[in-house]
């Protein structure tokens, strides 16, 4: 077993040594924001547009055009999100909303018509050489910012499946440290959940 970890661990140093700036940039900044968010700290927002330009800069030199697109909304919804917090700070505390039967139906019946039409948009018009994959990620991650934004606690668990689906992507497209970074932001988001579960109960009683 130790003899295939070395080579293994030889590997992704090999790896990190060809990771650039830009990219270091991104998922430092991206790591950062997400845990503040899980913590609720309205810091998440300053800091993530950081991480997002970074990213959208990243995904355009790699032809990964849905998910460039998605971080200028991700832009938007930073300026948006940090200040919804804000006026929400000043009047009352905002409180985490469950999503209701409805948004659910709504969420699954939008992921995949969006899906399908960024990745046939992306595979007609673009050089994209993941289309459909670039625009289901692309999808799921759109909606789990809204809901985010909203403070709305399935935010995480569509944040969840999201990074599972990132992985494969990242490491297809030999962008490993993000590939890292998203199989740990698996688990913040997860953690994220639980805690914004307890919050959610304890202030429904």
């Amino acid at each position: 077993m130790t003899l295939l970890v070395i080579p293994f661990f030889q590997f992704l140093f090999e790896q990190f040594k060809h990771t650039s700036i830009l990219e270091w940039v991104a998922v430092i900044t991206g790591f950062i924001c997400i845990y503040l968010a899980a913590k609720e700290s309205i810091w998440n927002w300053p800091i993530s547009i950081i991480s997002v330009v970074a990213y959208g800069l990243l995904f355009y030199r790699e032809a990964m055009y849905g998910d460039m697109s998605l971080q200028v909304y991700f832009l938007f919804t930073a300026f948006y999100g940090w200040y919804f917090w804000i006026s929400k700070k000043i009047e009352k505390p905002k409180l985490i909303t469950n999503l209701s039967t409805k948004g659910w139906l709504l969420v699954i019946i939008i992921i995949p018509g969006l899906s399908l039409l960024l990745g046939w948009f992306m595979d007609n018009y673009t050089n994209s050489t993941v289309p459909y994959a670039d625009g289901f990620c692309t999808s799921v991650s759109f909606i789990a910012q809204l809901l985010l934004t909203r403070k709305i606690l399935q935010n995480w668990l569509l944040w969840v499946f999201a990074n599972i689906c990132y992985v494969p992507l990242f490491i297809y497209k030999h962008l490993n440290l993000s590939a890292v970074l998203y199989f740990v932001l698996i688990l913040i988001a997860f953690k994220g959940y639980l805690d914004w579960r307890k919050t959610y109960r304890e202030q429904s009683n």
